[in-house]
């Protein structure tokens, strides 16, 4: 980000972290209605981290990814990116933050492309918006990583859906963000061209260092990845956490084939920054109890756990 952004955005952070939410809420208003988006998320991505976020429709995922890529204000509680408090951000600093920090893969490839321009042009792009030089031969190392160089000089009615999403992450990484988003990059393609996207993606996050954030409803993109984070109702429910780690298994497996359905996540309930925690729906199901209703929690020190009881 350029150093003409006011200062007071800076905030103390721990350098560890490129994304960190605290309590964050975000309310849309209209002049009869307000909806609540957010109710007081928290999540904390660290650096050099791939990522998803998953979740039912108006849970929220999409709202947090708007505000992390500076389309959206939050309404209250903590965001920061990179060290830089985006409450505290005015217009000319989001517009800086948007060029420099943050890159954007959107699901309809309308908001990616210029249908008129050929791939490199179209990737070169940003680059001339900003005024960099050596424009052509960044936008072919770029074409290059997502293998894509030989339709350099293709349009957008030449290219498949999947080609059409390898430029889009191309276009993405024009001006070297710290942070990469993805707003359901596989939504569109069949599962052979999700799993080449998905592997540009951690090649990306592995030789570039770029933190990438990828939303997402598709559960089998979801499984290769080592973090999960699910929201529900505005709020971090739960994380779901590989055993191993994506790149341990493989070196593992060697030619072993993983059968399907074979459990390699574990997934763990998160407790908000006031202790409270939300139950998987399929508990509250078991236990027969509903949202509002009263239960008993006992603490259970042999166990050094809490144990849940309906309340009849």
């Amino acid at each position: 980000m350029s150093d003409d952004i006011n200062d007071t955005i800076v905030t103390d952070h721990d350098d560890d972290y490129m994304i960190r939410c605290e309590n964050l809420v975000k309310i849309y208003k209209t002049s009869d209605v307000e909806a609540v988006a957010l109710q007081g998320l928290d999540l904390d991505v660290k650096r050099g981290e791939l990522m998803a976020i998953v979740g039912n429709s108006g849970s929220g995922k999409s709202t947090l990814l708007n505000m992390l890529g500076g389309l959206d204000r939050p309404s209250a509680g903590s965001l920061t990116v990179d060290g830089k408090n985006l409450l505290k951000f005015t217009d000319k600093d989001y517009m800086e933050y948007k060029r420099s920090t943050v890159g954007f893969v959107w699901q309809n490839n309308a908001r990616n492309l210029v249908p008129y321009l050929t791939a490199v042009q179209n990737v070169e792009l940003p680059m001339l918006l900003k005024g960099r030089r050596g424009r052509r031969q960044r936008a072919l190392e770029l074409l290059n990583k997502v293998g894509l160089s030989a339709r350099k000089n293709s349009r957008l009615d030449q290219m498949s859906g999947g080609e059409q999403q390898r430029v889009a992450i191309a276009i993405a990484l024009a001006n070297d963000p710290k942070l990469l988003l993805a707003d359901e990059p596989t939504g569109s393609v069949d599962t052979k061209t999700s799993a080449m996207i998905l592997d540009i993606f951690k090649e990306l996050n592995k030789s570039e260092g770029i933190t990438v954030v990828i939303v997402t409803h598709d559960l089998k993109l979801a499984g290769n990845i080592d973090r999960v984070v699910a929201i529900r109702d505005g709020r971090t429910s739960s994380e779901i956490i590989r055993r191993r780690s994506y790149a341990e298994e493989l070196n593992e497996m060697g030619d072993v084939v993983m059968t399907e359905g074979e459990d390699i996540h574990e997934e763990l309930a998160v407790l908000d920054q006031s202790g409270r925690l939300q139950l998987p729906k399929e508990y509250m199901q078991s236990l027969k109890i509903k949202g509002g209703d009263k239960v008993r929690v006992e603490l259970d020190e042999e166990k050094q756990g809490i144990v849940l009881y309906r309340s009849d």
